[in-house]
């Protein structure tokens, strides 16, 4: 198996998978020129809690995430040539459908403006994935997102241990939960390369801040909606003063139990709370790709 080098930072040589990956890590939020490394500095007081400009950081990468593995979910199950690939790509249509429930409704409450698109790293990804087939396409899925999932889970864990505010330690136990649970159906695959992968997530290359940052969303334009699918086994969880919630940061499962709350690890970026999108929504439906026209 041999892959070439290209803008998205992906490289496979003789048979070893070697993967500029951070799934949902990128070193500036949207509107920001000048970035700090402070990523506690509080930059709102809110009625849930103080805001840092890690949390706000987090919820945009949750954002940006789905919006290139819920394509990447409806691509698997086209062309997906096992049964546990298959069965991989409803849970990242159904986990990430729900994340983006919850990031949609936190959003506006906390006044973080939230993208429409994944980065170009990220929509590199789909690309290549886009332009796979047969074996190829299942080997590639399996290993592009199982180093994605594991890049991300420690600063899950770490906004979930260190965030003061309620509305991002809710998100957190829902993303741990969901990347825990899609971490597992990835290894389920029996796909994965573990030495290259681990080595991805341990020592991923530097690339540009504009590879890695997803574009701000163009004023006026409808904002993405990820649909959940029929028979979604997976539910948002519940927000202060809705019915349901019970507490601060209650935890949530995904539709393979396999979610916990878990570990300590930091989320990273700066950037400014740019205001609401629009409260248009452009459904996405499996079987269809994000697009906001």
């Amino acid at each position: 198996m041999r892959f070439s080098r290209n803008a998205t930072g992906t490289l496979f040589v003789g048979g070893a998978l070697s993967i500029t990956l951070a799934a949902l890590a990128y070193p500036s939020m949207l509107g920001v020129n000048t970035v700090s490394s402070d990523t506690n500095r509080v930059i709102a007081n809110t009625q849930w809690g103080p805001l840092t400009e890690g949390d706000r950081d987090f919820v945009v990468k949750v954002r940006a995430a789905g919006l290139w593995e819920y394509p990447v979910g409806q691509l698997g199950l086209k062309k997906g040539q096992s049964q546990a690939v298959i069965t991989a790509s409803k849970h990242l249509i159904d986990g990430h459908a729900a994340l983006d429930a919850s990031c949609r409704k936190i959003a506006p409450m906390l006044n973080i403006s939230i993208p429409n698109l994944p980065s170009p790293q990220q929509q590199g990804f789909v690309n290549t994935l886009s332009a796979d087939s047969g074996k190829k396409f299942d080997t590639d899925f399996a290993n592009i997102l199982r180093v994605t999932h594991g890049s991300i889970f420690n600063t899950i864990a770490k906004i979930r241990s260190t965030t003061r505010n309620t509305l991002v330690r809710i998100l957190a136990d829902q993303a741990n939960a969901t990347v825990l649970d899609h971490i597992t159906v990835m290894e389920q695959t029996g796909l994965v390369d573990f030495p290259s992968v681990l080595f991805q997530e341990t020592t991923p290359p530097k690339l540009p801040a504009t590879d890695l940052t997803p574009p701000p969303p163009d004023g006026g334009q409808p904002q993405v909606v990820l649909t959940p699918p029929v028979n979604s086994t997976t539910k948002p969880p519940a927000l202060p003063g809705e019915k349901g919630f019970t507490g601060s940061g209650a935890g949530v499962g995904t539709g393979a139990g396999t979610g916990s709350d878990t570990g300590a690890g930091a989320g990273t970026g700066t950037g400014t709370g740019a205001g609401t999108d629009p409260t248009t929504a452009v459904n996405v439906v499996p079987g269809a790709s994000p697009t906001t026209g």
